[in-house]
């Protein structure tokens, strides 16, 4: 995962006062935990911000009055209405110990279904998996390139070094569904063309065995005519 820094101080007071007297200030009131006692702490509400509303997986370098930590953002809390961040948790890493996250899923190339005219569906924009945090990549990258209409890719059918997803192995993250106007497949007008062909060469053998048992019945014909002579 990417990396990113944050400077935080220590909170003197926990509580609901104190927390809106920091949010009022433009910072956000935090919690570090997972690896002994917990610590509250408070980071500029900017900095925050930028790490929250990105489309990246960060791991966070925590700089909290001298005490360094790495974490990730385990769950935070939105004002309901101006969508703004009143509260994180943050769960402390440890290179030992496996984590879940749940990692953005990026399409690379462009799927043979789609140029055909087929549509393309993603059904999953993230998935979540396992693993230590030296295992755990920016995200889960797919080529679709050599996907046909009717094609996908499942669960199942990703392997990452190290990490195991926590999604139903079957389910579908990305698909080429046909669509109107979709072009027919080159192996079905391949079959086409050697049916024709086929079709054709039969037509022209039953002509020669019409043209052969004509010529039969000419001969035989002539024959009856001299004979009576």
């Amino acid at each position: 995962m990417k990396t990113a820094q944050l400077s935080g101080s220590l909170r003197t007071n926990v509580g609901k006062k104190d927390a809106t007297l920091l949010r009022n200030e433009g910072r956000v009131p935090c919690v570090l935990y997972g690896q002994g006692d917990q610590t509250h702490f408070s980071v500029k509400r900017v900095d925050i911000d930028k790490i929250v509303f990105s489309p990246e997986v960060y791991q966070v370098a925590l700089d909290i009055e001298g005490k360094k930590a790495m974490g990730i953002i385990r769950e935070l809390q939105q004002h309901p209405t101006k969508d703004t961040i009143q509260h994180v948790d943050f769960y402390e890493l440890n290179d030992a110990k496996v984590v879940s996250v749940k990692l953005p899923v990026r399409l690379v190339g462009s799927a043979r279904g789609v140029l055909a005219g087929g549509r393309l569906m993603q059904v999953f924009r993230t998935l979540s998996c396992v693993g230590l945090p030296s295992a755990i990549p920016d995200a889960i990258t797919l080529d679709i390139s050599t996907l046909k209409i009717g094609q996908s890719f499942r669960v199942n059918s990703i392997s990452i070094p190290g990490i195991t997803f926590l999604d139903p192995a079957n389910a579908v993250v990305v698909s080429v569904k046909m669509a109107r106007g979709a072009v027919k497949p080159t192996d079905t007008d391949e079959d086409e063309e050697d049916i024709s062909t086929e079709a054709e060469t039969n037509t022209e053998a039953n002509t020669e065995v019409d043209t052969n048992t004509e010529a039969k019945a000419d001969t035989n014909t002539e024959a009856d005519t001299q004979e009576e002579a």
